[in-house]
């Protein structure tokens, strides 16, 4: 990590001017926290990054829309339910979201953002919302418990809470970035069903913050793969209000936005690893390192077959060093590559030479998968492009939890 880039306590309030609550208004069937807000003082630059699916929620799509303003003040999210796919008045209740909470902020409609994660195909129940956001908005506050609050509302099958703070100095002033996600299925490139938000106290010109945050989401974000779905109601947005009065970034090519960049990429680098071993019914954190491919493409294609593979995944999970799954994988990926030049590594050790098998210790082999973090590097000997990809196992619980996740 960036010796400049320290990675402190702290939630999504930990920046200077934010606040955040997360509350219980019935949503969830466990009756835990099902609503959050985080809300800038002032007025922030806001932008945000969304799912490829062309299948989206109606929070999400309204977000997307008011995002075209480059401006925001808030942001409403509610877990246990996607507002998906359930016609007008999905829109409806959407807008309903945002007028109620800015209503109770003093601000416009357009400045509050919306979220929404869950069971897709089901309406609303606004009389809970309505009381919900109330409740939210008279509890919003700059404490750090109530920063992880707001994360707590926003999970769904997840099992540990996702967040980060950096602290960074631009020009001689503090800037703090601070962020929260969720997500635990439905999980591959491009987005998933995770929903992220970003808080920062930097001052940064709108084009930047975007630029910023499309950058580390390729590398972050979207190197992140549960099981091969990618949801509707995904998105990760971010807010700069630009409370500690640094320099104002508008250079491309300046050492601030360099700075700026790198600690955001860290910060996201943890969530999304975050996300990835907490897959849902996961034991094991996966790493899938694709060295010298031919070209970014070959690369992609690759990560993402063996990242989704549920023989490779069922494979870690019974700590089975069979690597002829593996090679599988990347044959029919899609990817333009020699067979001949593979080689496979399991941790450190060895399993495939040539696209041959390699005699190994099946006692050694068995220890690296015995860990809770495994990483497997595929070189393929071919051309200079390298890419990576944070997955999980499958165990027996991914069965149970989505055999009956409606329920």
């Amino acid at each position: 990590m960036n010796e400049d880039i320290k990675l402190i306590n702290g939630s999504i309030t930990s920046p200077i001017g934010f606040l955040a609550s997360g509350v219980a208004c019935g949503l969830k069937k466990n009756g835990n926290a099902d609503l959050a807000i985080v809300s800038s003082t002032n007025m922030a630059n806001a932008c945000g990054v969304f799912t490829k699916n062309v299948v989206k929620g109606h929070s999400l799509k309204r977000t997307m829309r008011v995002l075209k303003n480059g401006k925001a003040k808030a942001v409403v999210i509610n877990s246990g339910n996607a507002n998906a796919c359930v016609g007008n008045q999905g829109d409806k209740d959407a807008d309903t979201m945002a007028d109620l909470t800015s209503g109770l902020l003093s601000c416009h409609p357009d400045e509050v953002l919306t979220g929404s994660t869950g069971v897709i195909g089901l309406l609303l129940p606004m009389d809970k919302v309505r009381s919900g956001i109330a409740d939210a908005v008279s509890k919003l506050d700059s404490s750090e418990e109530s920063g992880h609050l707001a994360e707590i509302a926003i999970m769904t099958t997840d099992t540990v809470a996702k967040e980060f703070t950096i602290e960074i100095h631009i020009g001689g002033r503090p800037v703090t970035i601070s962020g929260m996600a969720k997500g635990s299925g439905m999980i591959h490139p491009d987005m998933a069903t995770m929903i992220s938000v970003i808080t920062t106290d930097c001052d940064i010109e709108h084009s930047m913050l975007q630029k910023a945050l499309s950058m580390v989401t390729e590398k972050t974000f979207n190197r992140v793969s549960v099981d091969g779905d990618t949801s509707v109601c995904d998105m990760v947005v971010i807010l700069a209000n630009g409370q500690a009065e640094n320099r104002t970034i508008s250079d491309l090519f300046s050492n601030e936005f360099f700075l700026f960049t790198d600690a955001l990429e860290y910060g996201c680098r943890k969530l999304s690893k975050d996300i990835a071993g907490d897959g849902e019914g996961a034991t094991k954190l996966l790493e899938i390192l694709v060295k010298n491919a031919l070209t970014k493409e070959d690369a992609v294609k690759i990560i993402n077959s063996v990242a989704k593979s549920p023989l490779v995944k069922t494979a870690m999970f019974g700590q089975d060093a069979n690597w002829g799954r593996i090679l599988t994988a990347v044959g029919y990926s899609g990817a333009n590559f020699n067979p001949d030049h593979c080689n496979i590594f399991i941790g450190d050790l060895q399993v495939c030479a040539n696209g041959n098998a390699l005699p190994f210790d099946e006692s050694i082999a068995k220890s690296i998968l015995s860990q809770k973090e495994i990483h497997i590097t595929i070189d393929l000997c071919d051309g200079d492009v390298d890419d990576h990809i944070w997955t999980c196992d499958f165990s027996y619980d991914y069965v149970k939890i989505n055999g009956s996740y409606r329920s």
